[in-house]
């Protein structure tokens, strides 16, 4: 018996090597397993804080552009474009709400052209803050002068004259006002080039060209990124005016006419872009069916009742 247990025992001093072996294996992957759960804990808080910051700023955002709204009503501007901003602010809270992949640099970027609007907008209020104040004390004024003037007609009927011209006067300051406002928010072509294609499909870029190789022109710019403008399907308008100014059009290319201050005016080419707000390139290809006499030649470019942009040539 005593033989037996001496050959039994290297086998159970194995058996505690290894189990000791597995204890510390198991410890060492729990451990690293707390460690990684540690982590993820830490990044899910820190994620929540940046969401809540986000929503904040937003909401504070939110709350500015309400009192800019109120104050230019109440001065009588145009608040066009600030309830666009507010709508597309609306918009970018909902899709904070919405978005699982949340990005604090793509926010944190929207943030600040939203503060740098409300920045631009306090100029503008602050303006129309004096131009109302001077019309106010104009009218306060002209009405003591109305007072002292009643027993003559010749002098009242004038005063009432002086009167009208002045409130037209500031009534056309204050549209102004609101066009510029809108013009804050229209399209821009920058960097237009007018290239000139040969029969053979060869593109020139000199902007002087030879009349027999023009048989097609290339128009080519740039829509710079502007955080006023809806990113939506834009219609385009060219107009090619030869050097005596006449229109250069062919309704079987495309030509016809559109509506700019009211009047109908003739294009040349038009073409639907989607806005994109990248600082996207857009080409525009017309196909000229009669030779080009020499001359300097003008290109305009319109939309959204804009004029956007201009350029020239020169046909030799």
């Amino acid at each position: 018996m005593e033989n037996n247990q001496q050959g039994k025992s290297p086998f159970a001093w194995v058996a505690l090597i290894i189990m000791t072996l597995a204890t510390g294996t198991f410890g060492i992957l729990f451990y690293n397993q707390k460690q990684e759960t540690e982590s993820k804990e830490v990044s899910i808080v820190q994620k929540a804080k940046e969401l809540a910051f986000t929503q904040t700023k937003l909401d504070s955002v939110s709350r500015s552009l309400d009192i800019k709204i109120a104050e230019v009503q109440q001065l009588g501007g145009n608040v066009e474009e600030l309830m666009k901003v507010k709508a597309k602010l609306e918009a970018d809270k909902v899709a904070l709400r919405k978005n699982a992949k949340f990005e604090v640099g793509k926010y944190t970027a929207k943030i600040k052209e939203y503060e740098q609007f409300l920045a631009d907008k306090d100029v503008e209020i602050a303006k129309l803050k004096e131009e109302n104040g001077l019309l106010s004390v104009e009218n306060q004024s002209l009405a003591s002068e109305n007072t002292n003037l009643k027993t003559e007609k010749e002098t009242l009927t004038q005063t009432k004259m002086q009167l009208t011209d002045s409130v037209t006067a500031y009534s056309s300051k204050n549209r102004e006002l609101s066009q510029k406002v809108a013009i804050g928010a229209a399209l821009k072509a920058e960097n237009i080039k007018v290239l000139a294609v040969s029969p053979k499909g060869k593109v020139r870029t000199d902007d002087t060209y030879r009349s027999k190789r023009v048989d097609k022109l290339k128009l080519q710019f740039t829509l710079p990124p502007n955080p006023l403008t809806e990113t939506n399907e834009k219609e385009i308008y060219v107009r090619v005016l030869d050097p005596e100014g006449a229109v250069i059009t062919d309704e079987a290319m495309g030509s016809g006419k559109f509506n700019w201050q009211g009047q109908d005016m003739m294009f040349t080419t038009k073409d639907r872009v989607a806005y994109q707000n990248t600082n996207q390139t857009v080409e525009m290809m017309y196909d000229n069916p009669q030779r080009l006499r020499p001359g300097k030649y003008n290109v305009e470019v319109y939309s959204e009742g804009f004029r956007i942009g201009s350029s020239q040539f020169t046909i030799k």
